[in-house]
């Protein structure tokens, strides 16, 4: 099996869990002190609650758009529903640390597209309260998935994945966190389905007694071949949940009515008990262009 597809890969000495990164933001999930469990909403407490959510980059100049507007609805989102861990997409360094200064229960991993601190990141956020991290890693949809930054297949821009493997606080039990965000262009179908192709196999290859959850923007509806190629093995929280709750749509462009399940939370070893499509907003202000979802398994 190629190096990059082992869990076990050696990684960069930052990489490595209790490591410190040498920028300032990356810091500072590890450094804050975890809130009391208080803070959070008030519900029964699943094995794991897991999120995936594009938080869409600064870059909207309206004033209910732009991310200073945004960070405070996307924060009491989180806060709210207090998700165990959250795959974040289109998420800039700095909307990370935004996010830990507001949340500092939560620690984060991941690291730029491009490498390093630049561009964005698909980043994971996990409740240090209840989760440590074990091992973590990324790889990128290439010939070389082993090079930051690295492209192919008709790629625009740098896709990947960054994973952690979870171990539950107090009874050691673990998970594999995998997140990622596809190509976006309609023109993209095949690219999307070979990346699929690849994050299967290599989902495949961890070991079968941990479960999986897999968060991403996949920019495909569950009609299109690479939602097959995942859901061979993997099933589609919300398809396979008791409990629905919310649109089937995610991406709704500000305006509150979406029109494309294209953020999906799939799953392998875990029971899905609930699946919901949050719509939280304060007025004219919403979190993002995109609804996050929320999965909770038993």
């Amino acid at each position: 099996m190629p190096t990059w597809r082992r869990p076990g890969a050696v990684m960069p000495t930052w990489r490595r869990p209790g490591a410190v990164r040498p920028t300032r933001r990356a810091c500072l999930g590890a450094a804050a002190a975890a809130l009391p469990s208080a803070v959070f909403a008030t519900r029964s407490r699943a094995p794991m609650a897991a999120m995936t959510f594009n938080l869409r980059v600064p870059v909207d100049t309206a004033p209910e758009r732009r991310w200073e507007a945004r960070l405070p609805v996307a924060a009491s989102l989180l806060r709210r529903h207090a998700p165990d861990v959250v795959g974040t997409q289109e998420t800039l360094l700095r909307q990370v640390g935004d996010l830990i200064d507001a949340l500092p229960a939560y620690g984060w991993i991941g690291r730029g597209r491009r490498g390093g601190d630049a561009d964005e990141h698909m980043a994971i956020l996990y409740r240090r309260d209840r989760w440590r991290v074990a091992m973590q890693g990324d790889f990128w949809f290439s010939d070389t998935p082993r090079v930051p930054g690295s492209m192919g297949w008709g790629n625009v821009y740098p896709r990947m994945v960054t994973w952690a493997l979870l171990a539950g606080r107090g009874d050691g039990r673990r998970s594999y966190v995998v997140n990622t965000h596809l190509p976006y262009r309609a023109e993209d179908a095949a690219v999307r389905t070979r990346c699929a192709r690849m994050l299967a196999d290599w989902i495949a290859a961890l070991p079968r007694g941990v479960p999986v959850v897999l968060t991403g923007d996949f920019n495909a509806a569950p009609d299109e071949p690479a939602h097959g190629v995942l859901t061979a093995t993997l099933a589609d929280a919300r398809v396979v949940t008791a409990v629905r709750e919310g649109p089937d749509a995610t991406f709704h462009d500000f305006t509150g009515k979406a029109d494309r399940r294209i953020d999906w939370i799939l799953c392998r070893g875990l029971t899905p008990r609930r699946c919901a499509t949050l719509t939280d907003h304060a007025g004219a202000v919403w979190p993002s262009d995109h609804f996050p979802v929320l999965a909770e398994f038993e």
